[in-house]
């Protein structure tokens, strides 16, 4: 991505504003933009093509899950025979919620509650990962005091009965309806933003205006003191998967007398991830979504859409679809759900734990096995890094993934094996974290070169052991 440089700058820290401070450089292979840009031709149209079904699709196929589960019961053959009949448009058309009063209600209150609370609820200074142009963003890391301040909000107002957490069930397709509206403008917003008034020099156009939407422009963009990736990543999109599961639970009191057992397994497995997000969620800020992938439709959208549709189904599924499980079953579910979160938490924990030691901290006892890998920064200087391949890291380079696909597996299947739907967002999580898995190994071994290779001589698989 040919960056647009601007003149580096302190910003004044004020909360949770991202301070840019030119203070070391970065890798100079980040943020080039190549691999969106394509070389030939034939791959930049490609690119194109793709990058324009995945806008055109992805917000129909919010609309398309919500519906079956909600009005056809998870019948993947009753979605063909209906846009069999209808026609693609036609199909959409009649199935397509208008966006309410209600919708903008429930959607406006909910963003301005957590904006202001990412704001103003005190937490300890974290710094980011340097970037690529040699900024350093500035967080307040107070999520965890966010989570647990939406969950009392949440139960009192609930227990009050100035807010019946059913209603959100109840207008679930207005509401994503309106969301994919004020998502997309927002997504307009950010490019605009991008082109006038950048937040830091981390920040510059493919050349593409489709690109520049789909990918983003800006690595932080901020409003005021508004960090809009925290925002939209862990304010609005984790944070409403966390809670509007909790409302299909309260829908499915509200219609059978009672919450079933496999709705209870799926919740215990899902809020103990979520907890583990904000307990983490520092880690997080040194991930791929937020060190490389720049705040546009790929991950803004889909953090204030996708998330809060595909990601929180296969409950929406189990609201309507009470499933008795039995204590033996429920407890043996749980247990194994609860685990792989525990790994996928432990395994980033070791890794963190290494690095904040430089690689002193002792992994599973024992001094830590890595490589010293050099790289070159933006300024021509030579820097290292070290890349541990012992503990759960000695397993595959991303072996936490596996750990994550088997829990959203262990959440979901309460549901059991009626419908096929049921099971998408554990399919689309597999794909993506596959991806991702090939993506930073690609990106590392640009960054890394001989040194990666060493590192995947002794690590050979990427997730899984004896197969990728």
């Amino acid at each position: 991505m040919a960056l647009r440089r601007k003149p580096v700058h302190d910003i004044k820290k004020n909360g949770n504003v991202i301070s840019m401070k030119n203070e070391v450089d970065g890798w100079k292979g980040d943020g080039t933009g190549a691999g969106v840009r394509g070389g030939s031709f034939a791959e930049k149209l490609f690119s194109h093509c793709g990058v324009l079904a995945l806008i055109l699709v992805t917000p129909p196929t919010v609309i398309i899950l919500w519906w079956a589960h909600t009005t056809l019961g998870g019948d993947s053959y009753a979605i063909w025979n209906h846009f069999a009949s209808h026609g693609i448009f036609g199909g959409l058309t009649s199935i397509w919620p208008a966006p309410t009063l209600k919708a903008w209600q429930i959607i406006g209150t909910f963003a301005a509650l957590e904006a202001a609370m990412q704001v103003l609820v005190p937490g300890k200074t974290f710094l980011g990962p340097v970037t690529p142009m040699g900024n350093r963003p500035v967080y307040k890391a107070n999520g965890v005091q966010c989570y647990v301040l939406t969950g009392l909000i949440f139960v009192v107002t609930w227990r009050l009965e100035y807010f019946d957490p059913a209603i959100v069930y109840d207008h679930f397709g207005e509401i994503l309806s309106a969301l994919n509206l004020a998502s997309l403008a927002f997504c307009a917003m950010l490019l605009l933003k991008g082109h006038l008034a950048p937040s830091s020099s981390d920040s510059g156009s493919s050349g593409s205006p489709l690109f520049d939407f789909y990918w983003g422009m800006e690595l932080y963009p901020r409003i005021g003191p508004l960090d809009l990736k925290t925002f939209t990543n862990c304010r609005f999109g984790m944070m409403a998967w966390s809670y509007v599961i909790l409302c299909f639970a309260v829908k499915q009191q509200q219609l059978y007398g009672q919450v079933a057992d496999s709705m209870i397994v799926s919740l215990v497995i899902l809020l103990t991830y979520m907890t583990k997000f904000y307990m983490w969620e520092t880690g997080y800020w040194s991930s791929m979504d937020i060190m490389h992938d720049r705040a546009g439709y790929y991950i803004c959208w889909g953090c204030l859409v996708w998330v809060p549709c595909v990601y929180t189904s296969p409950v929406l599924y189990l609201t309507t679809h009470p499933v008795s499980l039995g204590l033996p079953l429920s407890l043996a579910i749980g247990a194994a759900g609860v685990l792989c979160v525990w790994i996928n938490y432990d395994s980033d924990r070791q890794r963190q734990n290494f690095r904040a030691t430089n690689g002193k901290a002792p992994v599973w006892g024992a001094p830590p096995k890595f490589i010293k890998a050099e790289y070159t920064t933006t300024k021509g200087e030579t820097k290292t890094s070290l890349l541990l391949y012992s503990g759960w890291w000695g397993i595959a380079r991303h072996f936490h993934y596996m750990p994550e696909i088997l829990a959203s597996f262990l959440w979901t299947a309460p549901g059991l094996f009626n419908h096929a739907i049921h099971y998408f967002y554990v399919v689309y999580l597999t794909i993506l974290l596959f991806d991702r898995a090939v993506r930073d190994d690609n990106r590392c071994s640009g960054k890394y070169g001989k040194y990666w290779k060493e590192y995947q001589a002794q690590v050979p698989y990427r997730v899984l052991p004896g197969l990728f």
